[in-house]
């Protein structure tokens, strides 16, 4: 079996990743991304290594003998005036700079880009772990009823519009209302957003209106940054007083998925994953 190069950032998704590598018998190193990556990672064989240490990281994967990438977790945009970079990161500092002024994606794009100009193959999470990804129709108890559903196709539509200009992945849309979308700040603080809005803009907990759609850029490098909706996420759509959460199947990864369905039931939402010809 490949040896794995897990990338990791912060958030669950390393986490769960290197746990199902472990479970699977997968060989795994780790390059835990200094200020990112989670202490939960600590007891995996790998090393930290700062963002642009990019000669460092490469010579670490190779010596390990990883034949495949795994880039996962959150990242957030650096100022690249503080970055100390390895001399390979220098010699791709000028190129990372003109790609972040195109967007996230384009970013992306690059690294991706300089993992395989090295013989590495680029795993997604979703093929890392082929039960991460959404799955048609409804998670748990509760379903949409039809104003909810013309909530998330607009919402998901909303968030492919904006996925579409590089701005973020998420947008929330209450009886046709836009009340959000998504950019640098992240879901989270969408939702506190939403949360904060008046009453009869959305619902309120036990009555919940409007739904969080999530969905990838359409000009996304699908093998790294797919949106993802977790325990946290349900909790946050509660807090706004929101009916369900909604995504593209296959398109949006499902974090610790037990957790987050049984917490979706006890609070009273949906977890809906649109089919193709739904979107």
């Amino acid at each position: 079996m490949e040896k794995l190069g897990l990338i990791a950032g912060g958030g669950g998704l390393p986490l769960e990743i290197a746990r199902h590598c472990e479970r699977s018998g997968r060989p795994l190193f780790v390059v835990r991304l200094k200020g990112f990556a989670g202490q939960g990672l600590d007891g995996f064989s790998g090393a930290e290594i700062g963002l642009a240490e990019i000669g460092k990281c490469l010579k670490a994967l190779k010596r390990a003998g990883c034949g495949s990438v795994c880039l996962a977790g959150e990242v957030a945009r650096p100022d690249f005036s503080t970055l100390l970079p390895d001399l390979r990161g220098l010699k791709l500092l000028p190129r990372a700079i003109a790609a972040a002024r195109q967007g996230d994606d384009a970013l992306l794009r690059l690294l991706v880009g300089e993992f395989e100009a090295e013989g590495f193959r680029v795993e997604g999470a979703h093929e890392v772990m082929g039960d991460l990804a959404l799955t048609p129709g409804v998670l748990g108890r509760h379903t949409p009823d039809p104003y909810a559903l013309a909530d998330a196709q607009r919402a998901y539509a909303v968030a492919r519009e904006i996925g579409r200009l590089d701005i973020g992945q998420g947008s929330v849309v209450a009886r046709g209302l836009v009340l959000a979308v998504e950019a640098q700040e992240g879901t989270d603080a969408m939702l506190a957003r939403v949360a904060g809005l008046p009453a009869h803009l959305r619902g309120v907990a036990g009555a919940g209106v409007g739904v969080l759609a999530k969905a990838p850029k359409p000009i996304q490098e699908t093998r790294v940054d797919l949106p993802t909706i977790g325990l946290a996420t349900i909790e946050a759509a509660a807090r706004a007083g929101l009916a369900g959460v909604a995504g593209p199947a296959g398109g949006v990864l499902v974090l610790d998925r037990d957790a987050a369905v049984a917490r979706a039931d006890e609070l009273g939402l949906f977890i809906l994953g649109l089919e193709p010809e739904a979107t």
